[in-house]
């Protein structure tokens, strides 16, 4: 009986390593938020809240793509103790510190541990310090040079910063312990954010269109980041700054001008009749191509070229081509060049305007 205990023990831990080496950053992010509230008293939740303090930085925020809910090896511990200094690496990309801050504000609510609101409150004072005077955030902070420090709606960066700080200036769960102080800043954080926005939609013949997925931090005009992230209008950053636009309670006729132009611009550049086919290609790799379709649901393509409005795409080269077909395997499937979330924004249109009347 004892070895076979001592078999099942052996079986479960290495089934416990196994699961922990499919753990990435992208399950941390996607799953933090999920937990629910009885999570945060576990002895789990606290080992974990244990790794988010470790990698809390000097400045307040988190360096992106840590798998939080990983047992640390020693060496990684270093690691991570040698991360708090280096400051170029904090980061609002790809879900981090807004995640870490949500995750820490419900592990207060659940245990009353000072630790976690001083932690809370450190990493909402570098947002507030990150945000530039024309109310943008980079995508790193403080770095000065390169793509990061355009203001970046990329990923949707900049919204979830601003999601987070309209939950605690509306006072919601978990942010309800926050000083009036904090309340107050971050009521103003976000209204500078919508003037930033406001000024960064892009016009197209004088008319309103959507956005960048980044814009020059100075001059606020489409930017470039990465080899393939040329200027251009953005079909996949744009349909949440459209949505964050319209959870505004009141909008001022500024935020509605906003809205009908964006709405306008989903209305007249969707793709219809087109969809994603996969395929094993010659060298035996997944792979995907766009076919004709019926009845099937609209697409937008990630990029538009800023003068023409021609969906584009766009290898390691930079150079613009507008079929998918003709960029390498590697980028076609290594990058979301078409999505469907613009049916949210259209689905969600009608019912504001309905709201909207009924105010009138």
């Amino acid at each position: 009986m004892k070895k076979i205990l001592l078999i099942g023990l052996a079986v479960f831990s290495s089934l416990c390593i196994s699961a922990q080496e499919k753990h990435s950053y992208k399950d941390w992010v996607k799953e933090a938020p999920k937990f629910d509230d009885a999570f945060f008293s576990t002895p789990e939740a606290a080992r974990i809240a244990e790794n988010v303090l470790l990698y809390q930085q000097t400045t307040g925020g988190w360096p992106k793509n840590i798998r939080m809910q990983n047992e640390m090896t020693p060496e990684e511990y270093d690691k991570a103790m040698k991360l708090k200094e280096d400051t170029k690496e904090s980061t609002i990309d790809n879900g981090s510190t807004t995640t870490e801050i949500r995750y820490l504000a419900r592990m207060y609510n659940a245990t009353g541990d000072e630790q976690y609101k001083e932690a809370v409150i450190k990493g909402i004072e570098y947002l507030f310090k990150s945000q530039y005077a024309n109310g943008g955030w980079p995508q790193f902070w403080p770095r000065n040079k390169g793509y990061y420090t355009h203001i970046t709606y990329n990923d949707n960066a900049m919204y979830l910063v601003m999601r987070l700080m309209q939950d605690i200036y509306d006072k919601k769960a978990p942010y309800t312990f926050l000083p009036e102080s904090i309340v107050a800043q971050a009521r103003i954080a976000f209204d500078k954010g919508v003037e930033c926005i406001l000024a960064t939609q892009v016009k197209q013949n004088d008319k309103l269109t959507v956005w960048c997925a980044q814009h020059d931090e100075v001059t606020l005009a489409p930017a470039k980041a990465r080899a393939y992230e040329l200027p251009s209008l953005s079909g996949q950053e744009s349909d949440e700054l459209v949505l964050l636009l319209m959870s505004i309670p009141n909008p001022s006729p500024e935020v509605i001008t906003a809205v009908e132009g964006a709405v306008d611009w989903f209305k007249t550049s969707q793709i219809t009749g087109l969809k994603k086919e996969y395929f094993t290609n010659e060298n035996g790799k997944r792979d995907y191509r766009m076919v004709a379709c019926d009845d099937c649901e609209p697409l937008w393509a990630r990029f538009y070229d800023l003068d023409t409005n021609q969906p584009f795409f766009s290898d390691r080269d930079g150079v613009k081509k507008y079929n998918l077909s003709e960029i390498g395997h590697e980028r076609r499937n290594g990058y979301s060049w078409y999505n469907g979330q613009g049916t949210k924004v259209l689905k969600r249109y009608d019912k504001w305007k309905r709201d909207l009347s009924k105010k009138k």
